[in-house]
């Protein structure tokens, strides 16, 4: 037996039966079990499990009266609100696909999500919708967008909720953001408010659980976002294995602030709550203040986070007067929690961080630590259903206990492959004794009890505030800023958010002296997601070279590191 299910959580089955239901099951079964029990909290109002299955079904019957099929894609690019959830199963329940976008994403970005994805319906907020349908009508004429449902963050709270003095003043402009006027050209508008009224039919439910249920993007070394198709039952599997890990039960609150467009809200937390019956509490961005005060008030149970959350939390100088107290379950990924903050939870509050690892291609966790008996600074061992090995990366070779090579993993949770990228999804999974695994690209080693440890990176990533960033993605859009004519971005220590980005440009020598640093960050600001945008830029004469004429961007980030925080 291997040696980590000598640390197994109790009563935790190592593998399981899959049902044969669909995700919208989930929540048509919880909200026939508990049809006037709180699924979501929102800005001081509550939405009903019954509430919430009455909105998507509604999102459904628009979605299908307005032509989408079974298998069309249907973007989602809204912050953490109830419209998200609505949304996200009103497009399930229409047997179509979700496609979570970031929305920090801007329109340029989102350009490459609508035409890869072959999405003529988009759902967004008012306060994004500019950006979405200006990447619509930037596009040559049939490749756009058909339809754009959009929503106020007031169709989801009472703006009383906005007298709250912890409510962060910042929030106020963009929760408040009124409709656009109706543009006499591009894709037809729609509002949140007038679609939940209609009386449509809802569609008969005519997906299975191999059928594609979600299309997350995640980028990598060759620039574009690729999507990850993944089915209902991966995301059932790792929805149902979430419960049985944290010993959830419908008694549960769990604080929701990890974005719901990222494969860990979506489904370690939302799924996983919506099939325990759970009661969710929506933040649609971090603010430390309004989640001390939300964990005390609603009395939550679980929270799913990134270690800088924690970190800025206890850092308060409020932070005496929140009760935390109701808290059980408390973990997340993304990068590692400093030990000394670990060892605060617990003498504080009896909590043992849990930390975890996984990727968009695994549905969230691939492997996570035993709530009982967590280590610090750990990927954790096997999630339920995985085998995971630590081979060598030339020789593909398994490699011994302490000794670092490539982690490797197959499971039920693992994704399809990469939407219409077959070269892609040969070159992520390799035959290993027999079987089909997915190479994760990052380099770690297994101790004695069959716990992970990662240790560095294949792949050419940065890891700011366990945001992943795609330096070649980052690069490809910076090449559009006309006084820019080579970029090489790297990743910079940074006391706070562990890794922060860092880009070394050479500009158009009819451009030296006109164009500063700061103008190159503010454009980069103003073009792509913020977390993407570099926080440091340094010109550069020339790009250092290798004889075949490639930028030798590892001696750079090399560099880099070596310097002091």
């Amino acid at each position: 037996m291997k040696p980590h299910y000598a640390h197994w959580p109790l009563c935790v089955p190592h593998a399981f039966t899959p049902p044969q239901t669909t995700l919208w099951d989930n929540l048509a079964i919880s909200a026939k079990r508990f049809p006037d029990k709180d699924a979501l909290v929102f800005l001081g109002r509550t939405l009903s499990y019954r509430e919430l299955l009455q909105q998507s079904e509604r999102i459904s019957a628009w979605l299908t009266a307005n032509g989408v099929k079974q298998g069309d894609r249907v973007l989602l690019y809204v912050q953490n609100c109830p419209q998200w959830v609505a949304a996200h199963f009103g497009i399930l329940r229409a047997n179509a696909v979700v496609v979570p976008i970031n929305p920090m994403n801007r329109a340029k970005e989102l350009e490459h999500y609508i035409t890869d994805a072959g999405a003529v319906v988009a759902i967004t907020s008012a306060d994004l919708a500019a950006e979405m349908g200006a990447a619509s009508q930037a596009l040559p004429q049939g490749q756009g967008l058909q339809h754009i449902l959009v929503t106020r963050f007031t169709d989801a709270f009472d703006e009383s909720a906005l007298a709250d003095p912890l409510l962060p003043a910042s929030w106020h402009g963009w929760l408040t953001t009124p409709h656009s006027p109706v543009p006499a050209t591009g894709p037809q508008l729609h509002h949140w408010t007038d679609v939940l009224q209609n009386s449509l039919p809802v569609p008969d439910s005519a997906v299975k659980p191999d059928d594609l249920a979600v299309l997350p993007y995640t980028s990598g070394t060759t620039g574009l976002p690729k999507g990850c198709m993944h089915p209902h039952r991966s995301i059932m599997h790792n929805a149902m294995a979430s419960c049985m890990w944290n010993h959830a039960t419908h008694e549960n609150i769990a604080l929701c602030v990890v974005p719901l467009f990222h494969i860990t809200g979506m489904v370690a937390v939302m799924h996983a709550c919506i099939y325990a019956g759970s009661t969710i509490v929506l933040m649609p961005r971090w603010d430390r203040e309004y989640a001390g005060q939300l964990i005390s008030q609603w009395r939550v149970s679980h929270w799913t986070n990134i270690p800088t959350m924690v970190i800025d939390l206890l850092g308060s100088p409020r932070f005496d007067s929140y009760d935390l107290s109701s808290l059980t379950t408390i973990g997340g990924g993304g990068a590692a929690m400093p030990q000394a903050v670990a060892q605060r939870l617990w003498e504080l509050y009896g909590l043992r961080y849990v930390e975890g690892y996984g990727l968009t291609e695994t549905a969230a966790p691939s492997h996570t630590n035993p709530p009982e008996r967590p280590k610090q600074q750990c990927l954790g061992i096997p999630f339920i259903g995985v085998d995971s090995r630590v081979i060598n990366p030339d020789t593909l070779l398994e490699v011994g206990v302490g000794e670092q090579g490539e982690i490797i993993m197959r499971g039920p949770q693992i994704f399809d492959g990469y939407w219409q990228r077959s070269d892609a999804t040969d070159a992520a999974f390799m035959a290993f004794e027999g079987q089909r695994y997915f190479r994760s690209g990052d380099l770690g080693h297994v101790d004695e009890e069959g716990y992970f440890f990662i240790t560095d990176r294949l792949k050419r990533m940065i890891n700011a505030s366990g945001f992943k960033v795609w330096p070649a993605e980052v690069e490809a859009l910076m090449f559009r800023h006309p006084a820019i004519q080579e970029a090489c971005v790297v990743a910079a220590r940074d006391s706070y958010r562990g890794e922060t980005v860092k880009a070394f440009v050479v500009l158009r020598q009819a451009q030296l002296g006109q164009v500063s640093e700061a103008d190159i960050m503010a454009w980069c600001r103003e073009n792509m997601a913020v977390y993407k945008a570099p926080r440091l830029v340094e010109f550069l004469d020339a790009l250092p070279k290798s004889g075949s004429g490639k930028v030798m961007w590892r001696s750079l980030q090399e560099a880099e590191m070596a310097k002091p925080v």
